[in-house]
């Protein structure tokens, strides 16, 4: 019987592959991987401004950690020699980049801006797609299946940009660009949706490369875009090599039942421990240990393993992966998913660092929770956590909540219908800062406004109310042309495909003749109002003035003192008061009422329809009208 055959060490690959010289943290993580490389003992270079700080093994033998301090660096190419192996790999030429721009200088989004949500996968295919592609686990793009990959890319969301122009949008949010190499499921499932990250640092092939995402990044910022980027910190894909040979054995949560299953997604019969899915327990003070384990160490499921944020060296590679994603793509902002499965003390240590580099950069974090105490809880400075959180700007799930309630209810004098969203935003008070928050009317997670129905009159007064409150709003695609379904069957329902934006498409909605006459007049209705908020000072500066829905009608004001607009001559204002029939029956808007933010102003336009309004008279409404009058 021969002998095994001896594995030569070499290193197969470093994350990341390069960095930048001039951040304000000199530490420079370098995770290299390869057979046999933990038995390197000693790591040197003589390149100017760096040295070695420590060289860290790790319980595979085949990972290796080397710290660097580039503080003092400049751009340039440095060469690592290594040390105590019988044949050491060769030298490592690594490089050290210059940046494009200054931490100060990348410039998130906020309140000026309206973000449009979007699946690469489910909007449009570039014209040389490209099928299958070699490689990848096994999958298929089927656009008859709504679990599996529909084959949309980033050349297609490029070829379409001056769709988002047209409409009126200022940023762009796509869910996940990196690669999610999971093969199909056997009952029909993918991860088209980007979810189960199997590279941090490779965008999906299927979507493209990473050069085509940063020239995608670099044409939208030509047309006045910014691009926000979805991360998860909280869990990976299975099929991320760190699953085959894991770093270290608390690299992930809870991995004891894998050995059970013989280190693979199958748990039945194991102790596998699905999270609860509910995040109260992390901020509950009266929260039990198995409630709190269940929510923050669970699995999402079992082909997700549970990231272990408390792993010092892996929440330093995280770290690094978004900074060197600003870096290298010039992304504008950053939505973390599932933000509170993941450990608090971490994920605020990830958010003041990004904040130390990119002071005007912006994050937001999923918290999904309706209660508005939670999520103001989870915003930056919040004095009602004993913990900052950093995190700039939080979801307004309440908002959403009681929208999707009031919208099949008539206003009356209590609790129902526009009286939700007054008793939502009572509690602005809790938030530090209540324009970084983000309010939407759905995404890829939930039921489409409009569910399985059509009624655009409802539609137009959530999008009203959404588009001129205190909050930075999000469309989800496809709103502006009604599309619609529920999630009753599978979420597959929720995230259709564009239509025109594929091969073969019987329509073309991204063109004013390819929209029925019913999507123009939506399209066209939800155009005006986004161009006529685009730099709209008073959304952007304003104050906000709610007044408790009378008569059925719900009214908010926006105001700017002129004083703030330039003009220091006299003081007075410009407003604008969302005007809205929270009732399927004819209404009065008793004018007098509103005396206090209308003043001396007689007449103001509708900017929905351009009609002028006598302000000396009470306003006669139709059923569910909407008005947004400027003056």
């Amino acid at each position: 019987m021969s002998a095994a055959k001896t594995v030569k060490p070499q290193i197969k690959r470093v994350d990341p592959a390069f960095w930048y010289a001039g951040m304000k943290n000199p530490s420079l993580q370098l995770m290299m991987s390869g057979p046999g490389i933990a038995g390197i003992t000693d790591v040197t270079t003589d390149y100017p401004g760096v040295r070695v700080d420590s060289v860290v093994r790790l319980d595979s033998p085949n990972y290796l950690l080397v710290y660097l301090n580039v503080g003092q660096a400049k751009p340039g190419t440095l060469t690592l020699n290594f040390k105590g192996l019988k044949k050491a790999p060769k030298p490592l030429a690594y490089e050290l980049k210059a940046r494009e721009k200054a931490g100060y200088e990348r410039r998130g989004f906020d309140i000026s801006d309206v973000l449009y949500l979007l699946m690469p996968d489910r909007f449009a295919q570039g014209l040389d797609h490209s099928k299958p592609i070699a490689g990848m686990n096994a999958y298929r793009e089927d656009r008859t299946q709504p679990s599996l990959r529909h084959g949309g890319d980033m050349e297609g969301i490029r070829q379409h940009l001056d769709y988002f122009t047209d409409l009126g949008v200022t940023a762009l949010w796509f869910t996940p660009v990196l690669e999610n190499n999971s093969p199909d499921s056997d009952n029909g499932f993918s991860t088209y949706h980007g979810y189960a990250t199997t590279d941090y640092y490779r965008v999906d092939p299927r979507f493209g490369t990473n050069e085509d995402y940063r020239r995608l990044i670099d044409d939208c910022h030509a047309r006045g875009l910014k691009v926000v980027m979805d991360m998860i910190f909280n869990h990976c894909g299975f099929e991320h090599p760190w699953m085959s040979d894991m770093p270290s054995k608390d690299w992930i949560n809870l991995p004891g039942w894998l050995e059970e299953s013989g280190g693979t997604s199958n748990a039945e019969g194991t102790s596998f421990l699905q999270t609860s899915y509910k995040l109260t327990p992390v901020l509950d003070p009266y929260a039990s240990e198995v409630d709190l384990r269940e929510t923050t160490e669970g699995w999402f499921v079992p082909t997700m393993p549970d990231l272990n944020q408390r792993n010092p060296h892996l929440m330093r590679y995280l770290i690094q992966n978004s900074k060197w994603w600003i870096e290298y793509a010039g992304i504008d902002g950053i939505r973390m998913d599932t933000y509170p499965y993941a450990f608090r003390e971490p994920m605020a240590d990830w958010m003041r660092e990004l904040q130390e580099e990119y002071p005007n950069f912006n994050t937001v974090g999923e918290t999904w929770v309706t209660e508005p105490a939670y999520t103001a809880a989870w915003q930056k400075d919040s004095q009602l956590s004993g913990q900052n959180s950093y995190l700039k700007t939080v979801m307004d799930f309440s908002f959403f909540d009681k929208l999707s309630q009031a919208k099949n209810e008539d206003t009356d004098g209590w609790w129902k219908g526009m009286n939700r969203l007054y008793n939502s935003f009572v509690y602005d008070y809790l938030y530090p800062n209540p324009s970084s928050v983000l309010a939407f009317i759905e995404n890829h997670d939930t039921d489409r406004f409009l569910g399985a129905g059509r009624d655009s009159l409802m539609l137009k007064q959530a999008l009203a109310l959404l588009l001129t409150v205190n909050r930075i709003p999000q469309l989800y695609y496809g709103t502006e042309i009604m599309m619609n379904g529920t999630k009753e069957v599978t979420d597959g329902y929720v995230r259709q495909d564009f239509p025109g934006g594929f091969p073969g498409d019987q329509q073309n909605a991204f063109t004013r003749e390819g929209r029925t006459r019913v999507q123009q007049q939506m399209f066209g209705w939800l155009s005006r109002l986004l161009h006529w908020r685009k730099g709209n000072p008073v959304i952007a500066r304003g104050t906000m003035m709610q007044f408790i829905p009378y008569d059925g009608v719900y009214v908010i004001a926006r105001q700017l003192a002129d004083h703030a607009l330039d003009a220091p001559n006299h003081v007075a204002y410009r407003t604008v008061l969302t005007i809205l029939n929270g009732t399927t029956k004819p209404t009065t808007m008793h004018v007098q009422r509103y005396a206090e933010v209308i003043g001396a102003t007689t007449r103001a336009k509708d900017i929905l329809t351009g009609r002028y309004y006598d302000l000396t008279k009470d306003i006669e409404l139709k059923p569910r009208q909407s008005l947004i009058l400027d003056f």
